[in-house]
């Protein structure tokens, strides 16, 4: 059965966002499952079923099952940019401004205590080659705040001593990131124990230990998940917060924001300075902690 007219240019949309626009594997991934999912409850077969009206009950729809709000806010972007794009096309569609997009809570950014990033890093059992490949992954996530298909790129052959490493990330730009020395010498342990010649540095490792090509971004959040549970912290944790818990952390120990802009790779300082929202808890800490003390010993 051919395509219907909206599902044809969806796919022509998701080839244009891979090949001219140079987005990601994740990203075309997400944005075809968000306007899929669109397309098959809305029954859109053609374009001129795609109406304000029908964009409004679909986020009633997504609304009613509890979705966070930052997740629906996915949707009505990818919706947005596909419109945008139809329009650039010059092909006639609805106004893409005609869907407004919702506020969102910056606290929504889930992040880790330290104490429980201690626990999940130190969670690995180092006594095999899984658990070292395991702790070096989440020392270089915690040292680098790497995205996870930076990290899943990684070369084998780096000069660990220099600690330096070049990534290619969004929009095809070049960033140096830099390892700590706890990451390099997990990094190092686990390398000693690689009998293969795999170019890739982080490795899917089989029941029996052996390597098998280069690790997916599905091991990596699986293996994060696990140890989260077997380190007992009580929330869903996946690897995206360690990039998060490494941008707090810089802040908080006093690293200005342009720097951290560059470490994270972000093209615009605005999603930078999401951190310094989810840093005033820790702010707040120190403030109750050290504000005021002279006049607690006067009185």
């Amino acid at each position: 059965m051919a395509p219907h007219e909206t599902e044809r240019y969806i796919r022509e949309y998701l080839d244009y966002l891979e090949v001219e626009k140079n987005r990601s594997w994740k990203t075309r991934e997400n944005y075809e499952r968000y306007l899929s999912r669109f397309v098959r409850e809305m029954k859109l077969e053609d374009l001129a079923d795609l109406t304000e009206n029908a964009v409004r009950e679909f986020r009633v729809r997504l609304s009613h099952k509890n979705l966070k709000k930052i997740t629906q806010s996915y949707y009505a972007i990818a919706i947005r940019n596909f419109l945008k794009y139809l329009v650039k096309r010059g092909i006639r569609a609805l106004p893409p401004e005609r869907i407004e997009l919702p506020k969102v809570s910056r606290r929504e950014i889930e992040t880790l205590e330290y104490g429980e990033l201690e626990r999940l890093v130190a969670a690995p059992k180092t006594n095999t080659f899984r658990g070292l490949r395991d702790k070096a992954i989440l020392e270089t996530l915690f040292s680098t705040g790497l995205r996870l298909s930076e990290l899943c790129a990684l070369p084998r052959y780096l000069d660990l001593d220099r600690g330096e490493i070049t990534v290619r990330g969004k929009g095809d730009k070049l960033r140096i990131v830099f390892l700590s020395e706890d990451a390099k010498r997990a990094i190092k342990s686990y390398l000693a124990k690689r009998i293969d010649t795999d170019e890739a540095l982080f490795v899917s490792v089989s029941k029996k230990g052996t390597a098998l090509g280069r690790i997916t971004p599905r091991s990596v959040e699986r293996l994060v998940s696990h140890y989260a549970r077997a380190a007992g912290i009580p929330k869903k944790v996946h690897p995206h917060q360690l990039r998060h818990m490494f941008a707090t952390d810089l802040l908080i120990n006093g690293a200005d924001i342009r720097s951290v802009q560059a470490l994270l790779g972000h093209a615009n300082i605005a999603t930078t300075q999401i951190y310094t929202h989810l840093t005033n808890k820790e702010l707040r800490e120190v403030h109750k902690t050290f504000h005021g003390r002279r006049r607690e010993k006067k009185g």
